[in-house]
């Protein structure tokens, strides 16, 4: 099978890592312990890195190409051993472990892929957490490759194309088409057929018309870096490496977040968003702090469809929104509108255009480029927003893992340099499980937002009657 490059997106999600703020994302299921038998940390390991190994993409590391200087691909490793990348853990505060997890760097040098089994206290239920590099996949994939694990992903006929570390049998007289001066042993070098003139001629308005569209991106980034930040107590300590983290979740009821929208309109997201913003100014208020002023500016993620023909093609491709959220507004509804309004201005605009598209502008950078203006970007981070707050989808049905029921799934989204937060929500089973990963020396107190998203949706649900 030849390499897959990283797509543009990808690529630099992969250079943006580094050990104090490590580019990858994760999810924590919670599973129902079977009364008949005992937690076997250790043979779930072991169930899960057979399940694992059937996974192509978990196969593969990412390599550097002398072809597209700068760039990487998506390469077997030679020396895969899915033992090397799931684990057991045994830690009676559950939470506290997934938060050290996550503030560890992967290994850049194998797939960039782990998995925890972690057995808590003797009755408490345990949990899986799953971390992905961010150049691995985005929360929809990650959804995919979850379920791979699961009890009901396993039982699905295996793919028909061949695993990822079985190479491609090569094409019957393919040697031959290359110039012998450039064959040798252990060198193979990709077919570089040149342009086709008309289609270069062809393609000649689109390229324009992306152009266009990344210095009007660039143009709105660049305004939206200028206006006033939100509130001093969302801003991290501007570390190079070493930070801890904190990790917290709270649960919400999808009737009760209907019952909100269909009082007031709008989507259930844009309920959601009104909760965190009313959850925000709950804990800023708790902490001492005036939450009147400029607002948190929250970068909304958003799935874009996969463009054909683009180079790493099954890669992230994602664009996003972004909301200054109404932590000033001392009236729920009034936020909630405040909310609905700057949401349906981001709609109407569209996701390709305005700060929130800033991910779109990787498709306009040379992969060497990548390189050179990663620790730039990564710093440049807190200038343009100030909380992440993305939305995974997942599967609504009943998932188990080796017959134990998973009761709950806490996203985690990556937490940027600057920033002290990072917020994500997932339904299941009718409720909105949202996963908040929050720097310690900034936000020590996650616990406390988290228990006040439960008090804003009570606000919210008190107001409308």
């Amino acid at each position: 099978m030849a390499d897959e490059h990283l797509s543009p997106l990808d690529l630099a999600f992969w250079n943006l890592d580094s050990p104090g703020h490590p580019m990858h994302l994760g999810a924590v299921a919670v599973f129902d312990r079977d009364p008949e038998r005992p937690v076997d940390a250790d043979g779930l390991a072991a169930l899960l890195t057979a399940r694992a190994e059937a996974v192509p993409r978990m196969r593969q590391r990412v390599k550097d190409v002398w072809y597209g200087v700068g760039g990487a691909a998506w390469a077997a490793d030679e020396h895969f051993d899915a033992r090397h990348h799931v684990h057991a853990v045994r830690r009676t505060d559950a939470w506290a472990a997934v938060a050290e997890l996550m503030a560890r760097p992967m290994d850049r040098h194998r797939p960039p892929w782990e998995v925890y089994v972690i057995e808590g206290a003797p009755d408490a239920p345990f949990r899986i957490l799953v971390k992905l590099h961010h150049a691995l996949a985005d929360g929809l994939r990650a959804v995919e490759f979850g379920a791979a694990l699961l009890d009901q992903g396993a039982r699905m006929p295996a793919p028909a194309s061949a695993p990822a570390s079985a190479p491609a049998a090569p094409r019957k007289g393919a040697e031959a088409a290359v110039p012998a001066q450039v064959r040798a042993p252990g060198l193979h070098l990709p077919a570089l057929p040149l342009p086709d003139p008309r289609q270069v001629v062809a393609s000649l308005p689109d390229r324009v018309r992306e152009a266009g569209r990344a210095l009007g991106i660039g143009s709105a980034v660049l305004r939206a870096s200028l206006d006033p930040g939100g509130p001093a107590a969302l801003g991290a300590a501007w570390t190079p490496g070493g930070a801890e983290r904190r990790f917290a979740t709270a649960s919400l009821d999808v009737d009760d977040l209907h019952r909100v929208r269909k009082t007031s309109g709008g989507t259930v997201n844009d309920v959601v968003m009104a909760v965190v913003a009313g959850a925000l100014r709950r804990w800023m208020e708790a902490r001492g702090d005036d939450p009147a002023g400029p607002g948190p500016r929250a970068l909304i993620p958003v799935a874009r469809r996969r463009r054909r023909g683009v180079r790493g093609g099954r890669g992230n491709r994602i664009s996003g929104y972004l909301l200054r959220l109404p932590v000033g507004e001392p009236d729920p509804l009034a936020r909630l509108r405040d909310v609905r309004a700057g949401m349906d201005r981001n709609k109407d605009a569209g996701p390709d255009t305005g700060p929130g598209a800033v991910a779109l502008l990787a498709d306009s950078v040379p992969p060497l480029a990548h390189r050179f203006a990663a620790p730039l970007l990564a710093a440049s981070a807190r200038l343009l927003f100030d909380v992440l707050v993305t939305n995974v989808p997942m599967l609504d049905v009943p998932l188990t893992l080796d017959g134990c029921r998973m009761t709950e799934l806490y996203p985690i989204a990556p937490l940027a340099r600057g920033q002290s937060l990072a917020v994500a929500c997932s339904t299941y089973r009718r409720r909105v499980h949202i996963g908040l990963l929050a720097d310690a020396e900034s936000l020590p107190d996650a616990d406390t937002l988290a228990a006040a998203l439960h008090g804003a949706l009570a606000e919210l649900l008190d107001a409308c009657g």
